[in-house]
């Protein structure tokens, strides 16, 4: 099996035999029934290869569709005048790149549509264009617009940028209003949703479409279609793996499935992972090689959020859908950018419950942010973790907390406003114990209150209080009288209850005081 793995051109695929996994009935739909659109996805998704099938079907390549769905739903085949511009091309850090490819676009365009010299502006070009596409050939005009907001996201540390770039794009998208006779269909695909962009608080007959269960499965891979296009090669991922098909599915669905993107939505697998998993034969972590927006750690960092808080998080389907207010909460950025999906609904208060979608993104999420919030580099957070994981499977807390404290000695603390160092603290003893991969549980109740933290092995159970400024007596004082222990008395497994001292003149651990109850 060829696996398109890199390939996003539908006509490619097509004529070299890669697997295309056939989701023309649902693209059929989606031209019968509407015209103006928005699709959201994480990275990684699928998005430019639905946009490339949809160039190739409006233009009228009926010889790229054989055997597929939509081979006996079209009849027509109308060849229609495509605009198709992918702004995923180029990085946007400096004034004027944006300018650059939407012109290198215009000038591609009017070759073959002819220009005005009255046109001097891009959004005017960008209208011309249009009507004279629908004049010349006689039909509406499709606008194929992939990674709408890349000029958007690649600046959004650099405001003036940001809102110089915001601005390039509402007038060259607010070309789009008032051209219902010109066109027959415009989409346009990103990863999140900047509302105040001209597409969306302008254009009011765009749909987004990103949480509509009739479209959830454009992009992605359903358990159906693993058992239609992928069965075979999952028997020789088991056989590679030394494991039972079931388990090699089991392993599949654990590691790359798990993303829904509407409320009664099925669970889908990341299309890009899944198929360098089959093609390699072997189960890793894929997502995370192509690339994570600094942005995401940096936002989460200004914001100061307790990155327990994040899953199990619940908001109404508005937020998820706008990060205007990103400064304020990254919670709808993270969910579009695929870190976060969702895991349940509540119809009576119609809130959406987000959570981590599957292992890979949990586990390269945590390795990713660590170095953002700890003194260790990118490329020793393995080993790190592993020596972590053995003192706490072997019962030595005192190593465990030496080399816990590691990472927070010689961090660079200067940006961090005092008042919010303990929060600081707490994200990074989350972070690497969840990397740790054990039973772990931030606050965990009791009947007289929470302890900070919890992490549970096989012979062993860490109690952790955790103090500013006030030494470990006062924290040890509070576990005794709080009888931290008591919901473990029946346990066998031995449990240290342990209280751990943070300085803010020393920005770091400076004190632990163990306490071993048999």
């Amino acid at each position: 099996m060829l696996y398109p793995l890199g390939l996003q051109d539908f006509e490619e695929i097509r004529k070299r035999g890669f697997v295309y996994i056939d989701k023309t009935d649902v693209i059929y739909q989606l031209c019968q029934t509407g015209k103006y659109y928005f699709l959201g996805r994480p990275r990684r998704f699928g998005k430019t290869l639905l946009l490339s099938t949809l160039d190739k079907y409006l233009s009228g390549r009926k010889e790229l569709f054989d055997g597929l769905k939509i081979a006996s739903l079209e009849k027509d085949w109308t060849i229609h005048p495509i605009l198709h511009i992918s702004l995923n091309s180029d990085e946007y850090i400096a004034e004027g790149t944006l300018e650059d490819v939407l012109n290198n676009a215009l000038v591609a365009w009017e070759k073959t549509y002819g220009s005005e010299a009255s046109e001097t502006s891009l959004s005017l070009r960008f209208k011309g264009v249009i009507e004279r596409a629908r004049k010349i050939s006689g039909q509406q005009v499709a606008v194929l617009i992939d990674e709408y907001d890349k000029p958007l996201i690649d600046c959004l540390t650099n405001e003036p940028l940001k809102e110089h770039n915001k601005m390039v794009l509402k007038a060259f998208y607010g070309t789009l209003k008032n051209q219902d006779a010109n066109l027959c269909l415009a989409l346009l695909t990103g990863v999140t949703k900047f509302s105040k962009v001209s597409v969306f608080s302008e254009l009011n007959n765009l749909t987004d479409i990103s949480m509509a269960e009739e479209y959830q499965t454009l992009c992605g891979v359903s358990e159906d279609e693993i058992d239609r296009y992928f069965s075979e090669a999952v028997a020789q991922l088991a056989q590679s793996e030394q494991m039972s098909s079931a388990e090699a599915r089991e392993t599949l669905r654990r590691t790359y499935d798990g993303y829904r993107f509407c409320r009664n939505g099925i669970n889908l697998y990341n299309p890009y992972s899944l198929m360098r998993a089959l093609s390699e034969k072997n189960i890793d972590y894929y997502w995370f090689e192509t690339g994570t927006p600094t942005f995401l750690a940096e936002r989460l960092k200004a914001t100061n959020m307790r990155l327990e808080d994040m899953e199990g998080r619940k908001m109404d389907s508005q937020s998820l859908r706008n990060m205007d207010a990103i400064d304020k909460d990254p919670i709808p950025m993270i969910y579009q950018s695929g870190y976060l999906t969702i895991t349940g609904y509540d119809n009576k208060t119609r809130l959406y419950t987000l959570g981590y979608p599957n292992e890979e993104v949990k586990s390269g999420f945590f390795n990713f942010l660590l170095p953002y919030y700890a003194n260790v580099s990118a490329t020793r957070v393995a080993s790190d973790i592993v020596e972590l994981v053995s003192d706490a499977n072997n019962g030595h807390p005192e190593q465990l907390l030496r080399r816990l404290s590691s990472f927070f000695a010689g961090y660079n603390y200067d940006l961090i406003p005092r008042h919010d160092l303990e929060r600081h603290y707490q994200n990074v003893i989350y972070t690497v114990c969840k990397l740790m991969g054990m039973q772990v549980e931030a606050e965990y109740h009791t009947s007289n209150g929470r302890i900070d933290l919890t992490i549970l092995t096989d012979k062993y159970i860490y109690l952790f209080e955790f103090k500013l400024n006030v030494g470990t007596p006062k924290g040890l004082q509070q576990i005794a009288r709080k009888d931290y222990a008591a919901p473990f008395a029946n346990d066998p497994r031995q449990l240290f209850c342990i209280a751990v001292n943070f300085s803010s003149a020393s920005r770091g651990i400076d004190d632990w005081q163990p306490h071993y109850n048999e």
